[in-house]
């Protein structure tokens, strides 16, 4: 995720530059080809050009308002967990009653370690790299478990279950507080749901290859049009023509999927640090671990 909201030239230029050579080359190449075989045959009037326009417009704005909606909602995805963990902790942590032997304490406390193993857990599934940093969380005799299961994250939430069983048996949470602590446990399956369902649902690829074709078939017609106008100049414009749609159309594929890793992506790395905090932070847990930093000062990830 961004930190600042303005690039610098430099910044834009080390995003574009390869596009830029390209698209300067095929206008050239558009321009030679109307200039010296096109022009004899056919001329291109600036009205196509400008209904061609129209409708891409609307197409690629069609695309980038679902590849935000896709980033928006995995953005509110993981605010809610921000939100719903910290209220675990706390409904663990004050109002679980002790017994004798401090069995319901000592329980509490590992279902708010092992929470933090879920976040983790669901954070490497999402971006699918292989972190097994959650693994510190569980015991050995967990991480065999959880390592058996095609769903690690989902099977960390099956451990939270039965140890939230554990607590009613011994009388440590009152039925309403048991159904409090069972509702965050229906929330994270949710929110693991619909992470799953934004991660594992591909962004249909007709929109995105007719878009990219449609975009270089405009630039073209655009240069076609305007070399019997403006001549070499035609050049220049269908580069500037064709540089306002292209960037507009990566600004929505940057986002298009939010777990990935890369600078527009949700920081899931900085959301679980978060949450990784102020959990061990209300259990008393020191020292804490220092928050992500950002990557060249401009971006989390």
């Amino acid at each position: 995720m961004l930190l600042r909201d303005k690039l610098s030239l430099l910044q834009i230029f080390r995003m574009t530059w390869k596009l830029d050579i390209i698209m300067i080359i095929f206008c050239t190449l558009a321009y030679f080809t109307d200039t010296y075989w096109l022009r004899d045959h056919i001329s291109i009037p600036i009205s196509i050009t400008a209904v061609l326009g129209t409708a891409l417009a609307f197409f690629i704005g069609f695309n980038n308002n679902q590849a935000y909606d896709r980033w928006w909602e995995g953005r509110k995805i993981w605010g809610a967990l921000v939100n719903d963990s910290r209220t675990w902790a706390r409904n663990l942590i004050t109002f679980c009653e002790s017994d004798d032997h401090g069995q319901a304490t000592t329980l509490a406390r590992r279902m708010v370690f092992r929470h933090l193993a879920f976040v983790y857990a669901l954070k490497s599934a999402l971006r699918k790299d292989g972190d097994t940093y959650y693994e510190g969380y569980l015991s050995p005799e967990e991480t065999k478990s959880v390592a058996m299961s095609k769903n690690a994250p989902n099977a960390v939430l099956n451990l939270q279950a039965t140890d939230l069983r554990t607590l009613r048996d011994l009388q440590a949470v009152d039925g309403f507080l048991f159904r409090d602590i069972n509702s965050r446990l229906t929330a994270f399956t949710d929110q693991l749901g619909m992470c799953e369902r934004i991660r594992n649902t591909v962004f249909p690829p007709s929109y995105l290859f007719f878009t990219r074709v449609f975009i270089w078939f405009y630039v073209m017609m655009t240069t076609f049009s305007l070399s019997e106008n403006i001549g070499p100049w035609a050049i220049l414009f269908g580069w500037a023509v064709g540089f306002v749609f292209h960037v507009t159309h990566q600004n929505g594929l940057s986002i298009m999927d939010p777990f990935e890793t890369n600078p527009m992506s949700l920081p899931l790395n900085s959301i679980s640090r978060t949450i990784e905090i102020n959990m061990l932070e209300m259990l008393g847990h020191s020292p804490l671990p220092s928050p992500v930093e950002p990557v060249s000062k401009q971006y989390l990830l």
